[in-house]
Formats: C-alpha cells, sequence, structure tokens
C-alpha cells in the first residue's frame, strides 16, 4: 500500500492518520519531492479508473490558467499534472490493482472494506 502524500494538506494528513491507527502497512510517498513518471500516473488513473482532468484540483491558479475552459486531450492534461504536481487531489491510497482518491476520508474507508 502506498499512499502519495501531501504533508502540507489537512485531508492527506487525516489520511495518513487513519491508516496508522488502523495498523495498515504502507509506504509514505510525497509526490511534491518525488515526482510521478508518465508511466507510474498513467497506471495510477488506471487503477483510479479516473479521466485525468477528474484528479485535478480545480480551485489552483494554476488550473485556471493552463486548463480550464481549454479543450485538451487526456494526455495534454497528464503532461500538465506532471509538470505541476500540486494539481493532483490528495491523498491518493493505492494497494494492489486498486487505489482511491482518499478526499474524502469516508472514500478511503468504504474502498479498503470492499
Amino acid at each position: 500500500m502506498i499512499i502519495y502524500h501531501h504533508p502540507g494538506c489537512s485531508k492527506s494528513r487525516c489520511a495518513l492518520a487513519y491508516l496508522q491507527e488502523q495498523k495498515h502497512t504502507f509506504e509514505i510517498r510525497n509526490y511534491l519531492t518525488e515526482p510521478f513518471t508518465k508511466l507510474e500516473l498513467v497506471a495510477l488513473l488506471s487503477k483510479l479508473n479516473l479521466l485525468p482532468l477528474a484528479i485535478v484540483r480545480k480551485e489552483e491558479l494554476v488550473y485556471k490558467t493552463l486548463i480550464k475552459d481549454k479543450f485538451l486531450s487526456d494526455d495534454a492534461i497528464i503532461d500538465i499534472l506532471l509538470k505541476n504536481p500540486k494539481l493532483i487531489q490528495r491523498p491518493i491510497v493505492e494497494w494492489g490493482a486498486n487505489a482511491v482518491v482518499a478526499r474524502p476520508l469516508e472514500n478511503l474507508i468504504v474502498e479498503l472494506d470492499k
């Protein structure tokens, strides 16, 4: 299990605390200091069963300037996410063939209980 974590994000810290409380074995990856490769991000999107736009933080200025109201391909959005990892929703938790955007925390709880 991997939590793609941003230590400055309260939702990310909450998911991390939950995994610790539940005694899950996991790896923490700060994706801002250890960015995704394109292959990793594409594979993660597949596990999430989401299109790239679905994991974009739409309140960020970078979204408003580079993505909003533009007709971009999924590949172009992925490239923007790779160059601007703070645009990626957080946290994301991945285990085996599964992954979930754990925002809100209930998303993670429901998926882990399946």
